[in-house]
């Protein structure tokens, strides 16, 4: 009898313990889901309590082939199993975007290391296969680093173009047994069918998916990249600077809508010192005038496409899970993207996990759902957070 109850014990307690195992990454997940949505109340405060302390160190510098890149690391108390690297999408803040430094430390909070780490391309709004290289060099690097990567892996987590850009690092030679996970969260999959939609609201068709008219924010990210090939040398400099300044005030409304609002009216204001054509150009940035900007753009879309920074053009696939989640109505990159990419990525012999969300905008987690919708999320993230 006494054995027999042992036995049993044994039993009780193994199917606990498993229990614990696999249920531990729903509850981070979970926990995750709360603080990046911003739920607040009970939920918020419960969240909490249940999320590690982070100790959110001094930015370094991470040595790459394109010169030392600035990162952060958010290191949570206690064992970590996985580092992952968190790449932002196109914003001049990098590694400071209030976004970005919110989600590093939710992700950290939930037990994973993170090294936040902004590519100087996308934050001077150029999207190029140099910042793959970064990537490569700086997941290389994390891997080499047994605190850093007990296993020598790490994870990968692309956010906009960032995302097609991690899955394109991911597959290089170098680094693809060194990818535990690659996360592409409101990427991309071809960038030049990206900036064709951003110019001419076309996207390319998915069953199921809609297509929204694009953000006005994609023309002026393309116009200041082709603006050297569509005004006289003199008027590109100036140009640009108008442009850059609508751009930090649209990102500014996220922190300051006072300072914002007052780099808008510079931004209007420095139209009347341009000659034409940049006067006109730039007053349609101003004036958020995508369908009169964006058919300008677009004899010159071919140029700024670079297909080295096309995941569905890369020469392998990830070795790596592939997570793509987007949002159901994405404006920056349409929606349709996530879906071809995933059945271009199976079809090559990737494991692709597809969640399109009507939570997510455009890489933000910042809208009201049922709750299957919630759970699925929380499911999609757990089985990220078991890598």
């Amino acid at each position: 009898m006494r054995l027999a109850r042992a036995i049993a014990l044994l039993a009780i307690a193994l199917l606990v313990a498993s229990f614990a195992y696999l249920a531990a990454p729903y509850a981070r997940a979970a926990s995750l889901f709360v603080h990046v949505g911003h739920l607040g109340g009970r939920l918020e405060a419960l969240a909490d309590a249940s999320a590690r302390a982070v100790a959110v160190l001094p930015p370094h510098q991470v040595p790459t082939r394109q010169g030392a890149v600035s990162a952060q690391f958010y290191r949570p108390d206690g064992r970590v199993r996985r580092s992952a690297l968190l790449i932002p999408g196109v914003h001049s803040m990098g590694i400071h975007e209030p976004r970005l430094t919110a989600l590093a430390r939710d992700l950290a909070g939930s037990g994973i290391q993170v090294m936040a780490m902004a590519l100087p391309d996308l934050t001077g709004y150029q999207i190029t296969a140099r910042s793959a290289d970064v990537i490569e060099d700086a997941t290389a690097w994390m891997a080499a680093q047994p605190a850093l990567a007990p296993d020598g892996r790490v994870s990968l987590i692309g956010i906009s173009f960032a995302g097609g850009l991690s899955i394109v690092a991911a597959g290089r030679p170098a680094i693809r047994d060194k990818v535990a996970a690659v996360v592409s969260f409101g990427g991309h999959g071809d960038l030049g069918r990206v900036l064709h939609y951003l110019a001419t609201g076309e996207a390319v068709p998915a069953p199921g998916v809609k297509t929204t008219p694009p953000h006005d924010y994609g023309v002026a990210v393309i116009l200041y990249a082709a603006a050297d090939r569509m005004v006289p040398p003199a008027q590109v400099a100036p140009l640009r600077d108008g442009i850059r300044t609508f751009l930090l005030a649209s990102q500014l409304t996220l922190v300051d809508t006072t300072e914002a609002d007052a780099t808008f009216a510079k931004a209007r204001t420095m139209v009347k010192d341009l000659p034409e054509p940049s006067a006109t150009y730039l007053r349609y940035v101003n004036d958020r005038n995508v369908k009169a900007l964006g058919p300008l753009l677009v004899p010159h879309l071919g140029l700024e496409a670079d297909p080295a920074a096309s995941p569905e053009r890369a020469p392998s696939v990830p070795a790596a899970p592939v997570f793509l989640l987007h949002g159901d109505e994405d404006t920056v990159i349409p929606t349709a993207e996530s879906v071809v990419l995933g059945r271009d990525l199976q079809r090559k012999g990737a494991e692709v996990h597809l969640l399109i969300s009507p939570i997510i905008t455009h890489a933000e987690l910042n809208r009201s759902a049922a709750a299957m919708e919630v759970w699925r999320l929380i499911a999609f993230w757990a089985d990220v957070l078991r890598r």
